[in-house]
């Protein structure tokens, strides 16, 4: 590229890289456009700014692969037999006397359904609606830290109340995802979604991401597990065969159901 370019022309040529290719990265642009990853970071910024792009971590997507924010009533009425089958093999996994972490994702809810019959189980969860689903549920403890109420997804977001969990060897996390992607790995189009699911994975001995085949290939806004954190993906058997395959060649377990 000409080095002679103004910052608006350079600008112009990234928004129409990153449409081309459905994806940049700072590394590769600063590259291409013979200037520091610093000047590409604002650059970046700016088109973000505009709507023209989606800031990623190391990188940028096109806006248009971000799809909006979806309610939990909303994301309950898709996918719905899909999500159940998931929720069922995400049961599946967890053995009596589990601590487990189940986030604010309506599959997570699916699995919740299903924990009837588990004895001992400490079911930690940012989730009113899972609250709330095994409130009946005397043979499971129920674990929620406080934080501030996010309505859409009907959950408490932040990350100052997640200390209380440092008393607490959690098995098994349970993560759906607005995407999954090998560059981008489980992504949420709420930041403080992210945040604070970001954290739980972290402490989690093993990740399961729970994932309908619509989920695979969409990036959301912010990342917050990557593929090498995830040790088990349970999706349905709609999920498509390439990713899969990629997934797989990662050393990613891949349940399908």
């Amino acid at each position: 590229m000409p080095t002679h370019q103004s910052a608006q022309e350079r600008r112009n040529d990234i928004h129409d890289r990153v449409q081309r290719d459905g994806r940049a990265s700072v590394a590769e642009l600063s590259q291409v456009f013979d200037v520091s990853e610093v000047t590409i970071r604002g650059d970046l910024q700016a088109l973000a700014e505009q709507g023209l792009l989606v800031r990623t971590h190391g990188g940028a997507i096109p806006a248009s692969r971000l799809s909006r924010d979806l309610s939990l009533a909303l994301r309950r009425q898709e996918q719905v037999l899909a999500k159940d089958h998931i929720g069922k093999a995400g049961a599946a996994q967890i053995e009596d006397g589990d601590a487990i972490f189940l986030d604010t994702s309506s599959t997570a809810l699916a699995i919740a359904r299903h924990l009837t019959h588990h004895r001992f189980v400490t079911v930690i969860t940012n989730s009113i609606a899972i609250v709330q689903e095994l409130t009946d549920c005397a043979n499971l403890e129920v674990v929620m830290p406080g934080g501030r109420l996010r309505r859409d997804t009907f959950s408490l977001v932040g990350t100052d109340g997640l200390a209380m969990l440092s008393q607490f060897n959690i098995q098994k996390g349970f993560f759906g995802a607005h995407g999954i992607t090998l560059d981008e790995g489980l992504t949420d189009v709420s930041a403080d979604e992210a945040d604070v699911k970001r954290e739980l994975a972290a402490m989690c001995r093993q990740v399961f991401a729970v994932l309908d085949a619509t989920k695979w290939g969409r990036v959301g806004l912010a990342s917050f597990a990557s593929l090498s954190q995830i040790d088990t993906i349970i999706t349905d058997c709609d999920a498509p065969a390439d990713l899969l395959a990629q997934v797989r060649a990662a050393d990613v377990t891949v349940l399908q159901v």
